[in-house]
């Protein structure tokens, strides 16, 4: 079946949130001692809030109708804020390629959703299809040794990520189910601001224990970088493509993460895997080339 205009530019939006998403977790990694999870989150929705809002007066307004219903935003940011706060919180015990595996679940988690909340039907090449991008990203993720996949263990911290991931996967079908005609942009605003009045109520106390002045230079980069390309950016690039596809397909995206993380760490300074990992670059490259030939 042919792709249609809006549903590649919807793969496309996926395909650069998949890059950006990366980024964060590679800059992540070298803050994440350094902040409590909450203060970190709530400032990084706060500052996201501010370069959304702004480019929506900029381009779209912020129409008075957007307001309607303003429980829906306090659902999606609600969601949204679940799951960062669940991932450092899990990062915290978790080893990171653990992590990277739960993080697998997230878009079968996204198909059963999707069909539960709008009755959005996987077809049998859809399913092949996310079954081998999960392959692929297990290959990436325990580069390509079997030995590593044995000794993957599941604790106490990759059990709160997946709680965390479950929020995740619940988000892309919320987003279409609740969305009532607002632009990406306004509609990512009003999210924003939810999450972090929802963070900064419930994390004050962490908040205000935070010494803001004292933090290091990494923290503030990583705040940066996650509040301007990794959330506001990204947040409207999750918006854009759920409304134009299947929840599914927008979640597989995540399957390209642990490959664009290698990219992200060569250019960092970090340690390179060898060729076999290309194999399963490979396989979530050909699972994407399978998404995209059918949009039925």
């Amino acid at each position: 079946m042919a792709l249609s205009r809006e549903a590649l530019r919807g793969h496309l939006a996926m395909l650069a949130f998949s890059a950006l998403v990366a980024g964060s977790f590679s800059l992540g990694t070298r803050a994440a001692n350094d902040i409590a999870p909450v203060a970190l989150t709530a400032a990084r929705f706060w500052l996201a809030a501010l370069a959304v809002g702004s480019a929506a007066l900029l381009t779209t307004g912020l129409p008075r109708s957007a307001a309607r219903a303003p429980w829906r935003y306090l659902v999606l940011g609600g969601l949204f804020a679940t799951y960062f706060v669940l991932m450092f919180e899990g990062l915290k015990t978790a080893a990171p390629v653990s992590a990277a595996a739960v993080f697998t679940l997230v878009p079968p988690m996204a198909a059963l959703f999707g069909w539960l909340l709008l009755r959005q039907v996987t077809t049998p090449r859809m399913a092949f299809a996310l079954a081998t991008g999960a392959a692929g990203a297990a290959w990436v993720i325990f580069r390509g040794d079997l030995v590593a996949l044995r000794a993957f263990h599941l604790g106490g911290g990759e059990i709160v990520y997946f709680w965390g991931c479950v929020a995740h996967a619940i988000y892309a079908p919320m987003v279409r189910k609740l969305n009532r005609g607002e632009p990406a942009v306004v509609f990512t605003f009003g999210m924003l601001l939810a999450g972090g009045a929802i963070l900064t109520v419930l994390g004050w106390g962490e908040i205000r224990a935070t010494d803001w002045a004292g933090l290091p230079w990494i923290v503030w980069i990583t705040l940066g970088y996650i509040a301007i390309f990794a959330s506001a950016m990204t947040f409207v690039l999750l918006q854009y493509a759920t409304l134009r596809l299947p929840s599914a397909k927008v979640m597989a995206y995540t399957y390209l993460t642990p490959s664009w993380v290698i990219g992200w760490e060569a250019a960092l300074g970090g340690a390179v895997p060898g060729g076999l990992v290309l194999g399963g670059v490979a396989l979530t490259v050909a699972a994407l080339g399978l998404l995209l030939r059918d949009d039925g």
